[in-house]
This record gives C-alpha cells, structure tokens and sequence, in this order.
C-alpha cells in the first residue's frame, strides 16, 4: 500500500469544504494555522472569517490596534497566539515589505510560528517538501504504524517529525499535508473511530493488535494547580464599572478584567473580602456575591474558582466605565460570559 497516496486519494473525495482550502495566499494561510492551533475547526471558522473582513491584508492587521485584536480573538483562548500573530504581521508588513518568508528556515524565525505552522506555510503556500506534524498526524502515524513512542517526548517528536519525511508525498506535498491532517480530524478520530471504512485498515498496526484506543502514547500532563479569583464589580451612583488591565506576563496578559482579589483558599464571608485595601477606601453602600456557586474556568495548568462580588457604592467613580461601553474592552471569555449574563 502507497500510505501517501491512498491518504491523498481519500481526502479528494472525503475533505471539508473550508476557505483556506482554497486559496494558497500565505497571510491566510497562515492566519488559518495559528487560529486553529488548540481549536477546533467550527469554532476557529467565524473567527477566521472576522478577521479576513477586519484585516483583509496583513497590512491592515500590522496597523491594528493590540486592544481590537484581542477583542476580535475574544473567546478563542491561547491569548498569546493573537499577541504573536499581531507582532508577525508588523515584522511582514513593515520589515518584510509585506511578503512572507517563502521556505521553512525562514519562516520559523517568525514569532508564533512553529515547526508545524513553518511546515504548513511553507507546504501549502510555496510547495516546499516539508511534512506537518501536529495532534492528527500524530494520531495516524502512531495507530497505522504501531508506535507507541509517547508524542511529548523529545524522542517521540524526533521520531515522529523523520517519519513523517519517510512517508511524504513530494510531488504533491501541499494536498498531502491537508490529507493526513483530514484524516485524522475527521476519520482517525481520537475516540470511536469507524475503522471498518477505513481505507488504511488492511494494513494498520494497531487495527491488527487491538491498540486503537492506547495509540498514539501521550506523558501525563503537568500536576494542574487551582487559583481562587474574586473579581469586585463596582457600580457607582451613576451606573459605571470599573475595568483594569492585566499587565503582569501570564494568563490572559493586556485583556482587561473587573478588579481582582485572589486568595489561596475560597472565601466564604465578604469580611474576609473588606479587609482588602482597596475595598476599605470605598464608600460601599451594599456588598453582594452574585454567584453562590463557584465557576470552574479550566485552563491547561491551572483551573480558575471564581466568584463575582458585586458592590454597589455610595460615591462616583473617577474614571468609571459606562455600562454601554463594557462590552467594548477586550476580555477573558471568564469575564464575557458574566457580563453577558449580568445583563451589561
């Protein structure tokens, strides 16, 4: 069997219809990989497609705002993707003259953009024999070949990345790299794949020993560490907020949020809540918890516990936040959610 070739022949007949697909433009290709990085493709896709109509250049992005970009990114999470993906298209647009490097070397030199993103430009866009590697490719490689190598070693990811080369196809190297990717999104699942229609079935290794479920071998993640947010959401006698911008490198660096209280255990009584600073030197009028069950915002290392205090004060807020205009700031989709429901 031509494992290229039958993957190739699969996905002609089998592949999504999705607009990077048609197109080998680099800028969009290019914003297509980094949107998709840890997202799924439904979710990714009107992303995608916001960005092409507020940026439809990659001079229009170099020349955005940070604080727009970030809000357009709003809900897609990784939110240093979109920090690298504006920081790349002001090297392209104003230090490249707004051309994209055209081979693999070149284009791993730009922030953000990895040995996949680097393969898949290069692949896709300038034809360049470069195999992706990413979580589907893994997954096919790992089940149709039986190799149990654990994919977040640094043995696997050298293993993996040279067999990946063994098995391109070089004449076509662009529909193979989105054929192997397709496969493995949309037929190699990850849980219940169909592989009685399998097209690589005669001749999968973990089909034949019974190792679908226990390949492709992943290390366990990193000890996940729990954090306690209280955000303190100030309303002053004119109806304003105030919103405060996290600057401290991090999760969720430059988006804004309410003004935070964290501490290392729930907090239970709004007393322990009063004896903080900057609640003592305002005038509160009532101090109320607006959600009586903790929300569970989990992240890849840390999941967030948090609660939303509510203060109502007798006073005006300085540089207060008109409700109409909350909606208007770039913030974590922890922080979204609640001013949606909130009703701001």
């Amino acid at each position: 069997m031509d494992f290229a070739k039958c993957l190739i022949e699969w996905y002609l007949s089998n592949k999504r219809d999705l607009p990077w697909r048609r197109t080998r433009n680099p800028y969009k290709i290019w914003l297509s990989e980094i949107m998709l990085q840890q997202t799924r493709v439904a979710q990714g896709l009107p992303y995608y497609l916001k960005f092409l109509e507020a940026f439809p250049k990659v001079e229009d992005l170099a020349n955005a705002d940070e604080d727009e970009v970030l809000k357009l990114w709003q809900g897609l999470g990784y939110y240093s993707r979109a920090r690298n993906l504006h920081a790349t298209a002001k090297k392209v647009a104003f230090e490249l003259n707004g051309n994209f490097p055209d081979t693999y070397k070149a284009l791993l030199k730009l922030k953000g953009v990895g040995d996949y993103t680097a393969s898949a430009i290069a692949s896709i866009s300038f034809g360049e024999a470069q195999p992706v590697v990413d979580g589907n490719v893994y997954r096919v490689l790992a089940r149709f070949f039986g190799v149990d190598t654990p994919i977040n070693s640094a043995e696997g990811v050298k293993y993996f990345k040279e067999l990946a080369h063994k098995v391109k196809n070089v004449e076509q190297i662009a529909v193979y790299n989105q054929a192997i990717m397709e496969f493995g999104a949309t037929q190699c699942k990850p849980q219940s794949p169909d592989c009685s229609v399998c097209p690589l079935q005669k001749e999968c290794v973990a089909l034949a020993t019974n190792k679908v479920k226990e390949l492709p071998v992943k290390l366990k993640k990193t000890k996940v560490t729990k954090r306690y947010f209280n955000y303190i959401v100030y309303i002053d006698k004119e109806g304003k907020t105030i919103l405060t911008k996290r600057t401290a490198k991090g999760i969720w660096y430059n988006l804004y949020e309410f003004p935070l209280i964290e501490t290392v255990k729930p907090v239970k009584s709004k007393n322990v809540l009063l004896e903080d600073e900057g609640l003592r030197e305002m005038n509160i009028e009532r101090l109320a918890l607006y959600n009586t069950k903790e929300i569970v915002h989990k992240l890849s290392h840390q999941h967030l516990y948090t609660k939303f205090w509510v203060v109502h004060l007798q006073d005006v807020l300085p540089n207060g936040i008109p409700f109409e205009k909350v909606k208007e700031f770039a913030v974590p989709v922890l922080v979204a959610n609640f001013i949606e429901d909130f009703g701001f």
